[in-house]
């Protein structure tokens, strides 16, 4: 038996003995992540999993990650997926800011931040948009001054997704405002549990309030949680969307199987709703559109798998990722309009005792499906970059 089938072996009895049922077979949005892991089977498997490093198995054992290759990684995810398991943990610390710790931090900035990523016990937000600075971002009036060791931060963020939540805020904070617009910004960590941050929870269509406004009324960061040089946060900040984007974009073997498998209920849901034909969605118009759509899902994961298989390196890729968001964000998009359609009338209820429970979810995921278009960069903002940084064209 070769190593990778030994593992594979060894994961696969792990995971069915210390996986809680609780855990398994869940279906949720993103932004409904907090009550999912504020139980107690989830933190059981969340103490489980950090014990294995394998909350962030590709990270390095030094900082409570596994240690393993992208080999091992792919095949514990291969068995997490077989019993339907749900990550241990998830949000920005493992797709955002802990990634760009590992690039741009220092050993002391590693050590203090990384482990509690790695063991699911700190969860972040992103402070990067303003009233004022949305796609233009560089336009951020955020002001951090430098008494002592430490910045006294003044400005509003907004769209700070789950920062009711979280426990610490990576920002974007203008430390020299007679730079070029460019420059002068810096690339901060603050505590948010200080009398200075305020969190107000925006009410969104959908009825959620994933995003909020964030106040900093003299709020403190440390000296130390500067990443990066002073002035000089533009580069890193920029290099933390390309992370983002890329977890938006589906570059992950996960993130493929879970395409395919929306897939297949877009199938199922037309075959419920609009009728079945020898096996068949019985209308040829709505056949139409769930084949192309499911082509066209098809064909964009097969691309994300050859990018991953191909990138030796393992390192999220730069300008490209744009691509990926662009289309993987338009996609989620047009898969849930899809699916209302797909129902007719019941694809529109908001509430009552005429509509199930996947009906509903389907209205309010329509109603979502409008910001992923928008968060982590706009689709205009994407085909900006495309242009520009990967074509090569002319301003």
């Amino acid at each position: 038996m070769s190593d990778a089938e030994t593992f594979r072996a060894e994961t696969r009895d792990w995971l069915e003995t210390n996986c809680p049922d609780e855990m398994r077979n869940l279906s949720f949005h993103w932004e409904d992540a907090h009550l999912i892991y504020n139980t107690d089977a989830a933190e059981i498997w969340r103490e489980r999993m950090a014990e294995k490093g394998w909350i962030a198995p590709m990270w390095p054992t030094e900082y409570g990650g596994g240690g393993l290759d992208r080999e091992k990684a792919s095949i514990l995810s291969q068995e997490m997926g077989r019993i339907k398991a749900t990550a241990a943990s998830s949000g920005m610390g493992l797709t955002m800011i802990g990634p760009t710790l590992l690039e741009f931090g220092t050993e002391a900035q590693k050590q203090r931040h990384l482990p509690h990523i790695c063991d699911g016990t700190i969860r972040w937000c992103q402070g990067y948009s303003e009233p004022g600075a949305g796609s233009d971002l560089a336009a951020l009036q955020t002001r951090a001054v430098i008494e002592g060791d430490q910045f006294i931060i003044t400005g509003q963020k907004i769209w700070t997704s789950g920062a009711q939540h979280a426990d610490w805020m990576f920002a974007l904070v203008r430390t020299d405002p007679s730079a070029a617009k460019h420059e002068g910004i810096s690339f901060v960590l603050l505590d948010m549990r200080q009398e200075a941050v305020t969190v107000k929870p925006i009410g969104l269509i959908s009825g959620s309030s994933p995003f909020c406004e964030t106040f900093l009324d003299n709020a403190i960061a440390q000296r130390e949680d500067l990443i990066g040089e002073m002035n000089k946060g533009w580069t890193i900040g920029k290099r933390l969307l390309q992370f983002e984007r890329s977890g938006i974009g589906g570059l992950s073997g996960a993130a493929n199987k879970k395409k395919a498998a929306k897939t297949q209920v877009i199938a199922d849901i037309a075959k419920q709703y609009v009728g079945e034909s020898g096996g068949k969605i019985a209308d040829a118009e709505s056949r139409d559109k769930v084949l192309k759509h499911t082509m066209t899902e098809r064909a964009f994961s097969l691309t994300t798998r050859r990018v991953v298989q191909e990138n030796l390196s393992g390192k999220t890729p730069g300008a490209t990722t744009s691509i990926f968001k662009l289309v993987g964000s338009t996609l989620a998009r047009n898969a849930a309009e899809l699916k209302s359609e797909l129902m007719g009338g019941q694809g529109l209820g908001w509430e009552g005792e005429g509509f199930q429970k996947n009906e509903l979810e389907a209205t309010r995921n329509w109603l979502n499906s409008r910001a992923v278009t928008i968060y982590g960069g706009t689709n205009e903002v994407q085909m900006n970059i495309i242009g520009k940084r990967v074509l090569g064209l002319p301003d």
